[in-house]
């Protein structure tokens, strides 16, 4: 049986923790706030963005551009985005299991798989365990910018444009809400003509410039775009991670931390009981 001075140490040691991940959970929500204001000021333009590109695509057939020009797959780039820090419950591990998963399937279909790795996280797992890492960009969600979205669209555009990939898809969790986000999978090349499903009407239009040149204009803006959504997605998703892992890890604290009080209140009082049993035995003895 535990000793009322380790009962005590315990109770210490775990009212420290707690007052950390409280902390932690209180400026993980101050982080979630502006998380979410940036995603949802950039939504709008990446939708409309793309509804514009897949009209056009649409309409004018994937010969036009390389970038829509579908080729047999032999190999295949996929883009991992991960934090740069832990404490926030399965956020990573969604990531890189749905990674691996999918670098499986592909390798058994003969395929090739490189990765560009977003996220100290995805890039620590995938580099030592011998994956083909192409790539890595660690530490940019401190201060998150747009140069590293431009920097990974121009790496894959490069690579692509040269054939050296096939196929590249990005892996994330895409944000819903503070208690919901969810891991998904998105092609960004070749751009797949199709029409879109909206509300806006289109109707055809002469091109001016020809249409190869707004393509060769706007399909790398757009590459650009899907990504910086993605990691403002991630960062949303992240913090809203780490926010409900701390607070499930304050609760937790704050339970246990009232079992041992218990435990050491009835400890105490067993103590305070014998004492007083011994006394009165004591005294007893003495009268007879």
């Amino acid at each position: 049986m535990a000793t009322l001075r380790a009962i005590r140490r315990r109770i210490n040691s775990i009212s420290n923790i707690r007052q950390v991940t409280d902390a932690m959970r209180m400026v993980a929500a101050a982080k979630l706030r502006r998380a979410q204001e940036n995603i949802e000021a950039a939504k709008p333009y990446a939708d409309r963005l793309a509804v514009l590109v897949h009209h056009l695509a649409s309409r004018v057939g994937g010969e036009l551009h390389p970038l829509m020009t579908v080729r047999p797959v032999q190999m295949v780039c996929l883009i991992p985005i991960t934090s740069d820090r832990g404490l926030c419950g399965s956020f990573n591990f969604n990531v890189i299991r749905k990674a691996i998963s999918m670098i499986d399937e592909y390798e058994g279909q003969g395929a090739g798989v490189g990765l560009i790795c977003v996220g100290k996280r995805g890039a620590d797992y995938f580099r030592n365990r011998g994956y083909g890492v192409i790539d890595e960009y660690i530490n940019i969600f401190r201060r998150l910018n747009v140069d590293y979205a431009v920097d990974v669209a121009r790496q894959i555009y490069a690579l692509y444009m040269w054939g050296h990939i096939d196929k590249v898809e990005i892996i994330y969790n895409d944000f819903k809400s503070a208690i919901l986000q969810e891991t998904i999978v998105e092609q960004i090349l070749p751009v797949i003509p199709e029409e879109p499903r909206t509300r806006f009407r289109f109707s055809d239009y002469e091109y001016e410039p020809d249409q190869r040149e707004i393509l060769n204009e706007i399909l790398p803006k757009y590459l650009m775009t899907l990504i910086w959504k993605a990691m403002l997605d991630s960062n949303a998703a992240e913090q809203a991670a780490r926010m409900t892992a701390m607070e499930n890890a304050t609760d937790n604290a704050d339970e246990l931390i009232k079992k041992l009080t218990l435990q050491r209140n009835r400890i105490r009082q067993a103590n305070i009981t014998r004492e007083i049993t011994e006394i009165v035995g004591t005294a007893e003895a003495l009268e007879e």
